[in-house]
């Protein structure tokens, strides 16, 4: 691992659970950090699949798993945002941010006191023979049967899992104005996060809850065997701010770990 040039996080969940605003609150506080966007590699509107009429955003077909493959592997070796990316999603307002400046300068002093000179995160982070980038990966599908299929999740080195309930997000989703595109602006039609969103995270996700349940009772052994992060016992709708201080705290012992075997 002596030759890597970034550290991978995964963050997934369903479609409104959360996953970029927290992207992007990590990436403020911790250094030397970028955000890659599974939404960066839609295929094209013209080439998408339809399901019950509608077009389906929603689903692994729509999106392109070799060229996320090809990003992952030039940032674990490069440690820049891959030049052939042309990222639309921070383009795309996920609304006020629901963690507290207070909760975010904490976070803050947290992390610079790991990364300063004699602590565990310096020597990680700002190494001068070999220093560390963090780039954060947020998508709905990145544990999904087809892209572990593609060789994703075994190209990250933490992934992070957040649980919503079908009404949370089904709130969050209805309440957004839409996404920014390659060819110009989406608005979800009437009744597409029933139609569409949530039976597809259903069949993506179901293998991660006992009996299929994806509102029940996790699957821990399954998640254990795929190394995949949850806040278990806290219910499905944890609040951001819980979520953001569990989230920083698993990362640095992740990078810790990481950066006893480089």
């Amino acid at each position: 691992m002596a030759d890597r040039k970034a550290f991978v996080v995964g963050i997934s969940g369903a479609s409104s659970s959360g996953k970029t605003t927290l992207a992007r609150l990590l990436r403020d506080v911790f250094p030397n950090t970028f955000i890659l966007h599974e939404d960066d590699f839609y295929k094209p509107e013209t080439e998408l699949p339809s399901k019950e009429g509608l077009l389906d955003w929603d689903c692994a077909e729509s999106i392109s798993i070799p060229d996320m493959r090809r990003a992952l592997v030039h940032i674990r070796e490069h440690g820049t945002f891959p030049p052939f990316v042309d990222s639309k999603e921070d383009q795309n307002s996920v609304g006020k941010c629901p963690v507290s400046d207070a909760a975010i300068a904490a976070a803050k002093a947290k992390v610079a006191e790991w990364a300063s000179p004699g602590q565990p995160g310096h020597s990680i982070l700002h190494s001068p023979s070999s220093p560390l980038r963090i780039c954060v990966l947020d998508g709905f599908l990145l544990y999904s049967p087809e892209l572990e299929d593609g060789g994703i999740p075994e190209l990250l080195d933490t992934k992070l899992f957040l649980l919503v309930s079908r009404e949370r997000a089904t709130q969050r989703r209805e309440r957004r104005d839409g996404y920014v595109t390659l060819e110009g602006f989406w608005t979800d039609p009437p009744g597409y996060v029933d139609k569409i969103v949530w039976p597809n995270y259903v069949a993506s996700h179901a293998g991660f809850f006992e009996g299929g349940d994806v509102e029940g009772k996790l699957n821990e052994q399954v998640l254990k065997e795929k190394g995949i992060e949850v806040q278990a016992g806290q219910g499905l709708d944890v609040d951001m701010e819980t979520t953001f201080s569990w989230a920083v705290d698993t990362l640095m012992k992740r990078l810790e770990e990481f950066g006893g075997k480089r």
